[in-house]
């Protein structure tokens, strides 16, 4: 199957396969890296938007590692995963001063660096470099299950480990400095606009007449992963202080944790330990605007915002600092605090 597989595959690419986004027809490890970690979780439609932003700012590693860690938070806003973008200046800064600028070219060594996993290390590798790595995001691990009617279960290591030998199998055995980029963006394309999650177009896809699931019958029962994730909640008062001149208290989010690194109106666990924030004189004015739900991936953040106008002599905290109204829109905020803010301008 391997051969006859790795072929359908790529000659699929080649004539239905996405070939015009941004961080195509290229082998620039830079662009490539940074459209596979902008990727992870997100939508493509979402990706358009940032990525050509982020090469304006920072057109090659090295001038993503000269930057502010602030700026790349402020560029990344509203993306969210937002380790993503520590990772993202981290990784930049390991390839200039561990490796003179230049992107390690297995997938061994690039595993090494921050941020950059088996899978998306084994993308960039097949990429740019050729290399005979495979790669296993959601979409691939859902097309790959699928066509080989793999049924263990992948919550467990073992089946995992199981299902990434069988990927490396399949992959092209020869002109690999060719096939092995084609084939790669072709099994993502496949993952990605053909072989969906729900109602998937078997009738389209090039490697149906051999796909397991579809002879099942069954093909939205694959993968199999039974161990879910919980998911929790969490109700967080936000202090919304602001000057009359519109300058905003905001602080910095300790890292690890909710928003880590980032810039935020000051977060309680509840109102009276807001208000013991806001100076005695001040309290009164405290004004609850009404609260909002905001989902993250494994956790619903209920959110309650409370508003009150300070002199700037009154300072919430000691932790913090008035930001101006021009100044604010340029850090790196949660998407909820940033739509907040913008809603009084």
């Amino acid at each position: 199957m391997a051969i006859d597989w790795a072929t359908q595959v790529v000659n699929w690419q080649k004539v239905s396969g996405r070939n015009d986004l941004p961080w195509q027809r290229t082998r620039d490890p830079y662009r490539v890296w940074l459209s596979e970690i902008m990727l992870q979780q997100t939508q493509v439609a979402t990706v358009l938007d940032y990525f050509p932003r982020f090469l304006k700012a920072f057109p090659t590693v090295a001038s993503l590692a000269a930057a502010p860690l602030d700026q790349v938070l402020g560029l990344w806003s509203g993306l969210g995963y937002y380790s993503r973008a520590r990772n993202l200046h981290s990784c930049a800064t390991r390839v200039v001063v561990l490796h003179a600028g230049h992107f390690p070219q297995t997938a061994q060594l690039l595993q090494t660096l921050p941020g950059i996993g088996r899978s998306t290390a084994g993308a960039i590798a097949a990429l740019c470099f050729g290399e005979r790595s495979a790669m296993l995001d959601g979409n691939v691990r859902r097309l790959l299950t699928r066509a080989l009617g793999f049924e263990a279960d992948l919550s467990i290591a073992a089946n995992e480990r199981q299902l990434w030998d069988l990927a490396s199998q399949l992959l092209p055995t020869h002109d690999l400095q060719q096939a092995m980029p084609r084939y790669t963006q072709g099994v993502m394309d496949l993952g990605a606009t053909v072989c969906t999650a729900r109602n998937p177009r078997c009738g389209v896809c090039p490697v149906a007449k051999s796909c397991q699931a579809r002879r099942q019958g069954e093909p939205e029962r694959y993968p199999v992963k039974t161990r879910k994730v919980k998911r929790s909640a969490q109700s967080l008062w936000l202090l919304w202080a602001r000057t009359a001149q519109d300058a905003v208290w905001l602080s910095k989010r300790p890292t690890p944790g909710v928003w880590g690194g980032l810039y935020c109106l000051p977060l309680f666990d509840g109102l009276d330990a807001l208000a013991a924030a806001v100076p005695k004189r001040y309290r009164g004015a405290l004004h609850e605007v009404p609260a909002f739900t905001h989902v993250l991936t494994h956790k619903d953040l209920y959110l309650h915002p409370v508003q009150v106008q300070l002199p700037r002599s009154a300072m919430p905290s000691s932790q913090g600092a008035w930001v101006a109204a021009q100044e604010w829109p340029s850090l790196g905020l949660p998407a909820p605090v940033r739509k907040l803010l913008a809603s009084i301008r």
